[in-house]
């Protein structure tokens, strides 16, 4: 994990990010996240008068999505589920950490 990630990380941690926040740390435009959102590939952590918040975790899984779509010219379904298998990855690695 890069240096800024890693700060992006802790920064939104304990807060919620706006469709504008998530767009711009992703570098993308506001429609990228919705049409992800629409076709099911993101989800927002909470709805609050009709305005979507994101978590930390959604902030990775859309930097993810993003990374593998630009990097590997990937639809963005097979994007997402690239994305789903590292994320399960990623809990498989922790629970043979806390069994050791």
């Amino acid at each position: 994990m890069q240096h800024s990630e890693i700060l992006i990380t802790a920064i939104v941690e304990e807060s919620y990010l706006s469709l504008e926040e998530l767009a711009s740390f992703c570098a993308v435009e506001p429609e990228w996240v919705l049409q992800h959102i629409n076709d099911g590939l993101l989800s927002a952590a909470k709805l609050e008068s009709g305005h979507c918040y994101f978590s930390a975790i959604e902030l990775t899984r859309a930097k993810r999505i993003l990374s593998i779509e630009r990097y590997f010219d990937a639809a963005p379904e097979l994007a997402a589920l690239v994305a789903d298998m590292q994320e399960e990855l990623d809990s498989l690695r922790r629970e043979l950490l806390r069994t050791r």
